[in-house]
């Protein structure tokens, strides 16, 4: 697969939805997640990402102003052990729980599809890090509808073991702007992971379109040691 830049990427994908990126460090020794969230509507702009626990959720950045909490306030972010789970849903809370009573992340996905809210069916994208004994292995999961029919359901599975250094994947909800808004088609896509945690940050919050970008997640977790690292940037300060 062909590597791709992900300053290019974003900036010229002025509504890639949500995204989840996964990775390894340049060095080789930090294992790399990073996520993002945008939105269109006054009431999907209107959030932040705080800390919780080990783990992030969404809040209202003004509470009066919150319309519909159901797909906009929820956990991106939790860890579960050694492993550290990402998703654009409360689908982390189900795969949180499953791999809790010794399921798989495939298997804790199986009671989950697309998110109900036609005409988009956004898809569910989710991802898992594992670190154990020094060694990295990661997953990404995609639930989306079948070409926009609500009544199939396409489950796809990505794993990768022993990640190369400087090496993450991106996937996203939406392929671009649009009404309704089509959902991500095929492999999450091959990009390249600097060490520099700081500098990364800037550039992905940098290259997300300024209008309907909203909150942005990265962290670096050290896969020696398990200490990680968290920058948070929102746009509602």
């Amino acid at each position: 697969m062909k590597m791709i830049s992900i300053e290019d990427e974003l900036k010229n994908n002025s509504y890639p939805g949500r995204g989840i990126i996964i990775g390894r460090s340049a060095d080789g020794t930090k294992a790399v997640t990073a996520y993002f969230i945008m939105g269109r509507s006054e009431n999907s702009r209107n959030r932040i990402f705080v800390e919780e626990g080990k783990g992030i959720r969404t809040q209202a950045f003004d509470p009066s102003k919150l319309v519909d909490p159901s797909l906009i306030i929820y956990a991106p972010v939790r860890v579960l052990g050694n492993k550290t789970i990402v998703t654009n849903g409360d689908q982390t809370d189900t795969i949180y729980e499953g791999m809790d009573r010794q399921m798989t992340f495939e298997q804790s996905l199986r009671s989950r599809e697309f998110e109900p809210d036609a005409p988009n069916y956004t898809p569910r994208i989710s991802g898992i890090m594992h670190i154990e004994n020094g060694g990295y292995n990661y997953a990404m999961s995609i639930l989306k509808s079948s070409n926009g029919n609500p009544d199939s359901c396409h489950r796809y599975t990505f794993a990768y073991e022993n990640p190369a250094a400087g090496e993450g994947h991106f996937i996203h909800t939406y392929m671009h702007d649009g009404d309704p808004l089509p959902s991500f088609e095929g492999e999450p896509k091959l990009i390249s992971i600097p060490d520099d945690m700081d500098a990364f940050t800037e550039l992905l919050w940098n290259s997300l379109n300024s209008e309907n970008k909203v909150s942005l997640f990265v962290r670096y977790i050290d896969i020696a040691t398990g200490a990680y690292e968290t920058k948070i940037v929102n746009k509602n300060q």
